[in-house]
């Protein structure tokens, strides 16, 4: 492993850096509005609710809030629906009892409104945003999301693997309590994209990858993936943080319920989130593990380099993330190590990220540095658990990242 390790870094080494750019200027949060939690959203699944769609239905969801504020708002969407959507009702309570329930405080229950309307249509490929909501909430908390479908919807925007749970309930159950609900199997969020807190917090930062972002091999209803987990440190500076990721993404490809490609989506799931001020992009291993060996660090690097530009462009700092280990996982070659290693020197030495964040180091075996270390590896040899998700956060410079 010593000789692979030295030949791949002869060629990761070879590539020229660039001067470093100027930083960009400081953007005020919009009137106040931060995003504090939300979803990179997909196409329908193969089958569950997302695919059949709902009628006469209401679904229930929790978001877990990175930061509070006075007064909420929603993001409902439609971007990959078949038709128009048709929303009868909503509401917002926060949460009550353990996680993995449809319990909510029913007294403190809020009926959300779309343009001072119960009911919302909302077109093809489109989203709506709700009225501000009277509904202080804290920091690190959670929130319950009723939403009710007259339907028949047809297919449902979704997000795949929320790692959280969903319910149902037959008729128009906004205003009840959790005995009407039922699981839907799996852990998919529908329709939901998004809420915002009225703050006057610093802003939000968004992280934008794939499914280590999204939070693969993390337990259920937890909150112990690695955006969680760095916003659990960030509260205290007033940031909030918003999980872009999308399991099986890729920088340079479509994938269905994988996602648009990064560079595609970057502008709604990023640009677009209420009061962000930065980005940290850790993209590119899917890339390499679908390219078996033929994609080349130069093709990654210049997708990157389309995501650094699209940034700065909204005037956002923006980070770099080096790509974690993947030695022994499915479809490893040794073509791709080097693409990776190609890529993850770049983002260290290139100076063309406003900085970058050390996950490669951070969840590495020491004694076997292509892969990832015993202790953190989630069981796949590509996903990290939770312990290795709290090993990512600790290399995250705060001070860097909230500058």
């Amino acid at each position: 492993m010593q000789s692979l390790i030295a030949a791949i870094a002869m060629v990761a080494s070879s590539l020229p850096g660039a001067p470093a750019p100027q930083a960009p200027a400081r953007v005020a949060p919009p009137d106040g509005w931060v995003a504090s939690w939300g979803v990179a959203v997909t196409q329908a699944g193969p089958s569950g609710p997302s695919a059949t769609g709902v009628r006469n239905t209401t679904i229930r969801q929790v978001a877990h809030l990175s930061l509070g504020g006075g007064a909420i708002r929603l993001r409902l969407s439609n971007r990959f629906g078949k038709q128009p959507l048709v929303v009868g009702a909503s509401s917002i309570a926060p949460r009550k009892g353990g996680a993995g329930t449809p319990n909510l405080e029913l007294l403190k229950s809020v009926p959300v409104t779309y343009g001072g309307r119960a009911a919302v249509t909302i077109p093809v490929g489109a989203e709506s945003l709700s009225d501000p909501i009277d509904l202080p909430v804290g920091n690190d908390s959670d929130v319950v999301i009723s939403t009710y479908f007259p339907g028949p919807t047809g297919p449902l925007t979704q997000h795949p693997a929320g790692y959280a749970s969903a319910f149902s309930a037959a008729g128009n159950q906004t205003r009840a309590g959790g005995a009407p609900y039922r699981k839907i199997p799996g852990m998919a969020r529908f329709v939901v994209s998004g809420v915002d807190v009225k703050t006057r917090a610093e802003g939000s930062i968004v992280l934008f990858g794939d499914s280590i972002t999204d939070g693969a091999s993390s337990p259920v209803d937890q909150n112990l993936r690695y955006p969680d987990q760095l916003a659990d440190r960030l509260t205290k500076r007033q940031y909030a943080v918003v999980n872009a990721g999308i399991g099986g993404n890729r920088l340079l490809a479509n994938g269905g319920v994988s996602g648009e490609a990064a560079i595609a989506r970057f502008e709604r799931d990023v640009v677009r989130r209420s009061g962000v001020r930065a980005v940290v992009i850790l993209e590119g291993i899917n890339d390499i593990r679908a390219g078996k060996g033929t994609i080349s660090g130069a093709q990654l690097i210049n997708a990157h380099r389309q995501l650094i530009a699209r940034a700065r462009a909204a005037g956002l700092r923006v980070y770099g993330a080096t790509l974690t280990p993947y030695w022994a996982a499915d479809h490893y070659t040794v073509g791709g190590e080097v693409a990776r290693q190609a890529l993850n020197q770049w983002i260290r030495t290139a100076g063309e990220y406003d900085g970058y964040v050390e996950f490669e180091h951070a969840v590495r075996d020491p004694y076997q540095p292509l892969r990832l270390a015993p202790g953190y590896d989630g069981g796949d040899h590509l996903h990290p658990n939770a312990k290795g998700f709290a090993a990512m956060v600790r290399a995250v410079d705060l001070d860097q990242l909230t500058s």
